[in-house]
């Protein structure tokens, strides 16, 4: 891992500013509310690494937006507090959700990620992955011939339902209820208010804060029901909970209370149905406008022996993998990232002033036409193994990078190879949208249906 030099005292002080965005305002609020493009446009404006503001300084602090590989990399390769997870995004997340490995501040972090560092390990993670080639099985097997699916409803069910089953011990019968619709309406909430200059107080109840609230109570009673009898009954399959009840910290010896057990399951449930479910409808919505690129993957899981698919079967479905690490590059779960300079810092070439919030584009470094060749095609064939691995580590990056990359990219993975694959070697997808429409609560999810004909595959 690179360990970026910052210099000091008159090194730093004689770099310039970053270039102020010469965006007029409402097109650059406009631009921060929508995530996904916006950063791409800011970009365009104003250069890969440029300045911006929303308001004044107490109600929002100033911005700067990084987009080059080099810059980002300064960004996120910081293995100190000089660049924290302390920006208006997740102060929300915490007083929404709880804390967890995603959202604290660098000091608790620290002990938090060297308790569950050995949780989500590649061999660890296999256990978990159990139930998504059974879950994936079931539900293509309910479509019927020449069925108009919306896909993304689809893979929403399935990746909640598998995570339910191996994850948590738990059948979730209505997903969208118990879980999904919750998540959805205290992360809209988060961040919504994040990034808003103007906010009402914190103590106002508020119809949107009291919905929210109620979402994340929902939320805590079902981790704590699922920990309650995951203790009373030590027969329960549930790897992930059992995982973390026995997780202990190596440098101190303390393990996790069951606060911070609801706190880290809560995540987890949202990593792994949201961005999971995004990246397979992703996935099978481009699968369905290149049946040569969806043949080869039918070919290579027929391959295979004819039996539910198993985290075994992963190496041996290597072009799968291109196909959903090209899908990621086009729409990466997190579109963008966010992070406090704490003190001033370099950022690609420049000084940033403490106090900056920090804003890391990660979609639009993906989708750089100076980094990428034709970068809105879809091309599985920049994964080959000999392309990856010539690949600049800093401008593809759909699971972060640095310290605080995401702990479950080996899981994310894992549960959408084994998903793609199961239902591929089933059905043939043609897909009926020529666009995919993306929204963003967030992460990056489905703006709308994804509809495509499916019929079983011959």
């Amino acid at each position: 891992m690179v360990q970026v030099q910052v210099p000091s005292g008159d090194g730093l002080t004689s770099l310039p500013l970053p270039p102020v965005n010469p965006m007029p305002f409402r097109q650059r609020v406009a631009a921060v509310r929508e995530f996904s493009t916006g950063t791409e446009r800011l970009r365009d404006a104003g250069g890969p690494v440029t300045a911006f503001t929303l308001g004044p300084r107490w109600l929002m602090p100033p911005m700067v937006l990084a987009t080059s590989p080099g810059a980002i990399r300064d960004v996120l390769s910081t293995k100190d507090d000089s660049v924290d997870k302390t920006t208006p995004v997740f102060d929300q997340m915490r007083r929404i959700i709880g804390d967890n490995l995603a959202t604290l501040p660098f000091e608790p972090w620290k002990s938090r990620r060297r308790t569950l560092q050995p949780v989500f390990t590649k061999q660890r993670v296999s256990e978990f992955g159990g139930h998504m080639a059974q879950a994936a099985q079931a539900v293509y097997e309910g479509w019927h011939e020449d069925a108009e699916v919306d896909l993304d409803a689809e893979c929403r069910t399935l990746t909640l339902r598998a995570l339910g089953r191996s994850v948590l011990g738990l059948d979730l019968e209505e997903p969208d209820n118990e879980v999904a619709e919750p998540l959805r309406v205290a992360l809209t909430y988060a961040i919504r208010r994040a990034t808003r200059p103007l906010r009402a107080p914190r103590w106002l109840p508020t119809p949107a804060r009291q919905r929210a609230r109620a979402a994340s109570a929902k939320l805590h009673a079902l981790t704590q029901k699922i920990l309650h009898e995951c203790r009373a009954d030590p027969t329960r399959v549930a790897p992930l909970v059992r995982a973390l009840i026995a997780a202990e910290d190596p440098a101190t010896g303390n393990r996790l209370s069951d606060k911070e057990i609801c706190d880290e399951l809560i995540i987890f449930l949202f990593a792994g149905h949201d961005t999971t479910a995004t990246t397979l409808a992703y996935s099978l919505w481009s699968l369905g406008h290149h049946t040569d690129y969806q043949d080869r993957v039918a070919a290579e899981v027929a391959a295979l022996p004819d039996r539910p698919l198993t985290p075994d079967d992963i190496p041996q479905l290597g072009y799968t993998v291109q196909v959903i690490r090209e899908s990621l590059r086009l729409c990466p779960p997190a579109p963008t990232g966010t992070r406090m300079a704490c003190r001033d810092v370099e950022v690609g070439g420049y000084r940033v002033p403490k106090g900056t919030m920090l804003v890391v584009g990660r979609m639009a470094v993906q989708r750089d036409p100076t980094l990428w060749d034709d970068p809105l095609r879809f091309d599985p064939k920049r994964f080959s193994p000999e392309n990856f691995t010539a690949l600049d580590r800093w401008k593809y990056l759909p699971f972060g990078g640095g310290p605080r990359s995401c702990i479950g990219d080996h899981f994310a993975m894992l549960e959408v190879t084994l998903a793609l694959a199961t239902i591929i070697r089933g059905v043939e997808i043609r897909s009926l949208d020529d666009e995919f429409p993306l929204a963003l609560h967030f992460t990056m999810i489905a703006g709308g249906p994804i509809r495509a004909r499916v019929q079983p595959r011959r």
